[in-house]
């Protein structure tokens, strides 16, 4: 059971001031639990419907747990149809990343994106095609919030996500940038760099002025039908299927 002063704090965390104040965040789901238990992350409290105890393994003893109801759990989830597992993260501390860490691969730069879903969906698309790390502008959605986390289906366990200033960033790395514009060089007639940035922009307002003009190639992905534009998560799905398939060439 949990008590009030329990469920109100979990509650406060579907709040990003609240997230930040107290450094945790949410996860729910027994799948995407299963993924943060042996990862870096550091779990702080599982909360659990009786018929899922069994699914849970051996757990270190630092984590709390509490057996729920249906009530309790629908008064702390997030989802309107709350997956009998919640458990709440600690949000790891900052790293620091510097430019060497874009040397050698491929990172996806992710400049304004707004959409939860379609940040959690970019990152567990770069998980399935080996992109180790996501890095965001600053005025990009938090990647704690509740629908980023669980659209990740797990997948923040692994990658690795930097906020920072893209200008700066962008300017003191000699990794080349590609930029995912509407008048862009065909997607599959790039000749792709051993590495580089690829850079996706806002759902609305595409890559913002300042840091489209530090684009060494822009790329499009050529269409064929009538439709007005792709969905930023798609687009960042098929761009990195085409550098995965180059690479393993």
């Amino acid at each position: 059971m949990l008590s009030k002063s329990q469920i109100g704090f979990i509650k406060s965390l579907h709040q990003k001031k609240y997230r930040k104040e107290h450094g945790i965040f949410i996860i729910e789901g027994i799948k995407s639990i299963l993924e943060f238990i042996p990862s870096a992350f550091q779990i702080h409290t599982i909360c659990y419907l009786p018929q899922y105890q069994s699914l849970l393994p051996k757990l270190p003893s630092n984590i709390k747990l509490f057996e729920v109801n249906n009530a309790e759990l629908e008064k702390i989830s997030t989802l309107q149809a709350p997956q009998g597992v919640l458990a709440l993260v600690h949000i790891p501390k900052e790293s620091n990343y510097s430019i060497a860490d874009l040397k050698g691969k491929y990172n996806l730069v992710l400049d304004g994106i707004q959409d939860p879903g379609n940040l959690g969906t970019i990152i567990r698309t770069a998980d399935w095609f080996g992109f180790t790390q996501v890095i965001c502008s600053e005025n990009t959605v938090d990647v704690y919030n509740p629908k980023t986390a669980q659209a990740t289906m797990g997948s923040l366990a692994r990658v690795k996500i930097w906020y920072t200033d893209l200008e700066i960033l962008l300017k003191e790395t000699d990794v080349p940038v590609y930029g995912a514009m509407l008048d862009g060089k065909n997607l599959y007639a790039v000749n792709w760099s051993p590495e580089g940035i690829v850079l996706l922009g806002n759902e609305g307002q595409g890559v913002s002025d300042a840091i489209g003009a530090l684009i060494n190639e822009s790329i499009t992905i050529p269409k064929v039908g009538a439709g007005e534009s792709l969905n930023v998560a798609i687009s960042a799905a098929i761009i990195c299927s085409e550098i995965s398939r180059i690479l393993q060439k």
